[in-house]
């Protein structure tokens, strides 16, 4: 049972929980925090963070600087800006900075102070993963080959790895001198520090490392380490941090779904997956204890590995979907997590060094050979800056943590036994309002079903409510987060079956946008209105509640107006398209189906081959074409097509020899000389298409097994076939393009390999498969909506 909740009783009804006021917030027992007057400080209590005494749920997202272009940096953390993080991890890799010994840079990718300062700029605080171990699927888990070659006790208190350790602290606090938050820079953006990952039996390494920090100079508000795997921790020194995926690369070729999976789309008080780096533990370090769980520490659950995609090994590439994201966030905010942290975020790229490539490898002694260059991660931010479907479907998750996160942050999550086959749910509570939360999604390899007869009964100190108030189907795939009696502008209490977004007041009026489920009717139970006073929905009186559906089905003009406050109940689909940000010096809130971010001309729309509308509330400057609801539309002008790219003469459906790694047993992938013997197949690229774009991505759609891509003579792109199209940005690499070509070099799939790609769209053919079937040059400009 999570620290400082009450024991609650089940009643009788198979969906009801009986919830009391939990115990209040105290200081967790950990040596972290800032100083009491610290403007802006940071507060860790036994449920939550507090930022200058308010409850916060932090939102960050990962994104490794040196794994992408410096010229993008500032582009891409305005767009994770408008995506709702408020804090950016990022990892710094040490064989990146330091190849050779001795030889420490910090020049071009590798510029972490101008990147954490890009951060600040855009509006982004900063947690440091700096190692010295960090894994993200690199070679010797960031370790340089120099110093992974030594006779010393890597990762341990040897004093001859700490004299190697000691250069780079010192070398990493000379590069974020005064960057860090604290009393005596309150404004300075990097709060928190990541030692070391995925240490499962060091504590006292651990605790090395964060003094050997503090000396150097470094003094952040927050020390974290991660806590899967039953990992053993310094006690007070860090606070822990948990991971969760819908699927992993780690696994065996012949699993479908993993076994863990489950436990990442039902609600439930474990915050440790003992799976996540298993491939890569001791068997000396397998723990499972259930006391290592995570459930009943006095301090925040929070994670910093959700799973925003999942990348791809030889031997086995998941394919996971937008939805699986979406709701695996939602599933951890409905068990008790008061920290969202998404790995990758942002997708990147392994670096090719002056010596190696830097991804993780059989020929490193990694159990899994990973693409020498795409990270992509299939992330909601893509390695090329792609918003793909789960940027958006999260941004309306961060949208209601930004507004309603305060009030969420210090409630425990009470969560009823979920039994098979009935509905997956959870209420945090504080025992007179609260929000409920509910999953009907897993992975579609083993999806759930539509539900039947579902409602819920909540038993709070002073009332019961029920919602829906008569049950309801829950059809497959859906979920949400409803709230039970909450406030919201002059309603006193509201209970509804539609999702709360953000809030904003315009004119005297405030005005809540609010999403349907598809498939569940929206109900809204009010209390302390009269029905006099409702405009554009239905109403019943049953005894002290009001219970009102609106007139119109959901979408832009469907408004319940309740006195001064405006209730708009979007579809689900619209709920995904809400942005919000500052427009003009004023704090605005927008309706756009594409892609875009917040900068200091206003709201940049990356605008599609047809003419489109933003609606915005309050009105742009820009002028409007209509209105709907209390939204101004305004235009977005055509952006242009795509470009048809021909492909060359089709290569012939070469198989990739077979290997397998003597240590792992697990499939090689192919060579340098195997692609090298392959014939090239030629792109061609109209050196015209790349005027006046920001950029011109490549999106190849194909099926086969492996596939490289060539700038000239030059390796830029990579990818293991996992159902993916292949995306590149070809503007950096125009001048390579236009000297020597671009082409690529694939190996065909067959049927009956120990590789697994997801059953829904592996081939079935027993002779090799490999199909070039389209490529479109895509330009990407903006238009700015001042």
């Amino acid at each position: 049972m999570t620290s400082g909740v009450a024991p609650h009783t089940v009643v009788t009804s198979p969906h009801a929980v009986r919830v009391t006021a939990p115990a209040p917030l105290a200081p967790a027992p950990l040596d972290l925090g800032d100083p009491a007057g610290t403007r802006d400080g940071i507060r860790v209590t036994t449920r939550c963070l507090e930022r200058d005494g308010v409850p916060w749920i932090p939102v960050m997202g990962e994104y490794h600087f040196s794994r992408d272009l410096p010229e993008r940096w500032e582009r891409e953390l305005r767009k994770m800006r408008a995506g709702g993080i408020d804090v950016v991890a990022t990892y710094l890799v040490w064989i990146l900075h330091e190849e050779v010994e001795g030889e420490l840079r910090w020049d071009g990718a590798r510029d972490v102070r101008r990147f954490v300062e890009t951060a600040h700029r855009v509006g982004l605080r900063v947690i440091l993963r700096i190692g010295p171990w960090v894994h993200g699927e690199t070679r010797n888990g960031g370790l340089p080959d120099w110093l992974q070659a030594l006779p010393i006790a890597h990762r341990t208190d040897d004093p001859d790895y700490l004299a190697h350790v000691h250069r780079w602290i010192d070398a990493i606090s000379d590069q974020t001198r005064d960057l860090f938050h604290g009393p005596e820079r309150p404004d300075a953006p990097v709060i928190g520090v990541q030692v070391e990952n995925e240490l499962y039996d060091q504590p006292g390494h651990l605790a090395t490392l964060r003094r050997m920090c503090e000396d150097a100079g470094m003094r952040a508000s927050l020390w974290t380490a991660t806590g899967w795997g039953g990992a053993q921790l310094p006690a007070g020194a860090v606070l822990p941090v948990y991971a969760g995926y819908s699927d992993g690369f780690w696994e065996e070729a012949d699993v479908e779904w993993p076994a863990f999976g489950i436990m990442h789309f039902t609600f439930n008080e474990e915050r440790d997956d003992l799976t996540v780096g298993a491939d890569l533990r001791d068997e000396a370090a397998q723990v499972g204890d259930d006391a290592a769980l995570g459930a009943g520490d006095p301090w925040p659950y929070a994670t910093c590995e959700l799973g925003g995609g999942m990348t791809v090994a030889y031997h086995r590439r998941p394919h996971v979907d937008p939805e699986d994201v979406a709701a695996l966030a939602l599933t951890k905010l409905g068990s008790g997590s008061s920290w969202q942290g998404y790995y990758l975020y942002h997708g990147g790229t392994h670096v090719i060094g002056e010596r190696s490539t830097t991804q993780e490898s059989h020929a490193t002694a990694y159990p899994n050979d990973v693409p020498v260059l795409d990270y992509d991660f299939y992330a909601p931010l893509g390695a090329q800056g792609q918003q793909r479907p789960h940027f958006h479907a999260l941004r309306r998750q961060h949208l209601f943590l930004r507004q309603y996160g305060a009030v969420l942050a210090p409630l425990p999550a009470t969560i009823r036994e979920q039994r098979p086959g009935g509905p997956r749910w959870s209420v945090r509570h504080d025992g007179a309002r609260g929000f409920l939360f509910l999953n009907n999604h897993q992975p579609a390899v083993e999806a759930l079903p539509g539900l039947v007869d579902v409602f819920v009964e909540v038993q709070g100190d002073d009332a019961t409510v029920t919602v829906p108030t008569a049950p309801v189907a829950i059809p497959a795939d859906a979920t949400a987060i409803w709230p039970l009696r909450r406030p919201f502008g002059s309603i006193p209490a509201m209970t509804a079956t539609a999702q709360p977004i953000t809030e904003i007041t315009v004119d005297g009026r405030t005005v809540v946008l609010l999403a349907a489920a598809d498939g569940i009717d929206v109900e809204l139970q009010l209390e302390g209105v009269a029905a006099e006073d409702i405009v554009g929905g239905t109403a019943i009186r049953d005894g002290d509640i009001l219970i009102v559906r609106p007139d119109r089905e959901p979408g832009h003009g469907c408004v319940v107006s309740v006195g001064d406050t405006d209730l708009v109940i979007l579809t689900a689909a619209q709920g995904d398209t809400v942005w919000r940000g500052d427009v003009g010096g004023r704090d605005a809130i927008l309706l756009w189906d594409g892609e875009g971010w917040f900068d200091e001309s206003g709201f940049r729309a990356v605008p599609r081959p047809a003419a489109g509308e933003v609606l915005a509330l309050p009105a742009l400057a820009a002028e409007a074409t209509g209105s709907v609801g209390p939204f101004t539309a305004h235009a977005v002008p055509a952006g242009p097509a795509g470009h048809a790219v021909a492909i060359g003469s089709a290569p012939a459906p070469v198989i990739a020899p077979v290997r397998t790694d003597e240590r792992s047993g697990r499939r090689s992938a192919p060579t340098d000389d195997d692609f090298a013997a392959l014939a090239p197949v030629s792109l061609a690229i109209d050196d015209a298409w790349f005027d006046g774009v920001d950029q011109l991505i490549l999106e190849l759609e194909w099926t086969g097994d492996a596939l490289r891509l060539y700038a000239g003579e030059r390796l830029v792109a990579d990818q293991f076939w996992s159902g993916r199209r292949l995306e590149l940005d070809l503007v950096p690499h125009r001048e390579a393009i236009r000297e020597g070509g671009l082409s690529l070099r694939a190996f065909a799939w067959i049927t009956g390999w120990t590789v697994h790609v997801d059953r829904r769209i592996r081939p079935a053919l027993a002779r090799p498969v490999l199909e070039l079937r389209s490529a479109v040059a895509r330009p990407v400009v903006t238009a700015a909506l001042p």
